[in-house]
């Protein structure tokens, strides 16, 4: 085997792409008189459990100005919390010829029409059958492009969430299409159902959302949130469900999700956010539309997808014969 490394990136001769990722580090700095040290951590961006959580104090990953801390520690204002989190187990991509229909494809981007049931990477639980495996077999020159374990990806969909996206191809179509996302020109729209009625039938929610302390696999509406806008507006009426055109101007973690649920609508099929005893087996979000410019030509590009079959299978029982 023929191994050498650049970046924490290992290739293998056999076709397959080890990654080994170092320790990751944060630092936070207490800007509110606070609870015990543990609630804190929980409340911040790691994106861990509290177990885990607690064991990184437990094995000294933890450390409060300085000096090594219990979960039950009380902070202070000003107080500096600095967090290791141990490297994970090395990640194998691999190429795999997973269906995923191209909508447009050049020297410099890929769009595709993700189906729902396909992470976009590999994560815990899921370390293959993603659409990076997909995009490996598709751009095999794709790898390393804005990173090692999300090669040219620049913006994610859920798991269960169908739709466009646009993938980068090189350093320089990723570094263009990341800025237009963070400067907000990009056009992301999306077709959703939820029960009505919706009233009113056109507005804007403007709530910050944030990871729910109650429940770390979900995100909430909290006072503390990071901004998020969404804009939407009923365009169709199907007896005691209503299909809304949704934009983005902001991209949190499941923030149409939480948004509707915030309003009282949870979508269809969505189990996370509401009590749905539908048959559909994923939430009614597809992502419809999506407009940039081209980051090498300039070029405006604008993108519309239709419904997958199992949500337009749904939305005929509701309209009837």
């Amino acid at each position: 085997m023929f191994v050498f490394e650049v970046s924490s990136i290992f290739y293998e001769l056999a076709g397959k792409v080890i990654i080994v990722l170092p320790a990751e580090t944060k630092t936070y700095t207490v800007k509110v008189e606070t609870d015990r040290l543990d609630k804190f951590l929980a409340s911040q961006d790691l994106d861990i459990t509290r177990s885990q959580i607690h064991r990184l104090i437990e094995d000294l990953q933890v450390v409060v100005n300085g000096s090594y801390a219990k979960p039950s520690q009380k902070l202070r204002f000003g107080d500096t919390v600095f967090v290791t989190i141990p490297p994970p187990k090395p990640l194998e991509l691999v190429p795999q010829g997973i269906p995923v229909p191209v909508i447009y494809e050049d020297d410099d981007v890929i769009v595709v029409d993700k189906p729902a049931g396909l992470s976009v990477h590999p994560g815990p639980g899921h370390p293959d059958g993603t659409l990076v495996n997909a995009l490996l077999a598709l751009c095999p020159d794709i790898i390393g492009v804005g990173g090692v374990i999300r090669p040219g990806i620049v913006h994610r969909l859920d798991k269960d969430t169908s739709g466009i996206m646009v993938v980068a191809k090189t350093d320089k179509a990723h570094l263009g299409l990341s800025r237009q996302l963070k400067d907000r020109e990009v056009t992301k729209g999306y077709l959703a159902m939820a029960r009505g009625p919706i009233i009113p039938p056109e507005g804007i929610i403007d709530q910050p959302i944030g990871r729910d302390p109650r429940n770390r696999k979900k995100m909430a509406v909290l006072e503390e949130g990071r901004a998020s806008r969404t804009n939407y507006k009923v365009i169709e009426r199907l007896s005691s469900y209503e299909i809304l055109q949704v934009y983005l101007d902001s991209g949190r973690t499941h923030q149409i999700r939480v948004h509707m649920a915030y309003l009282g609508h949870p979508l269809v099929g969505d189990r996370l956010y509401g009590k749905d005893n539908s048959v559909l087996n994923r939430q009614f979000l597809h992502a419809n539309h999506l407009g940039f410019t081209h980051p090498l030509t300039s070029e405006h590009m604008d993108f519309r997808s239709n419904l997958p079959d199992e949500l337009q299978t749904v939305v005929d029982s509701c309209t009837g014969p």
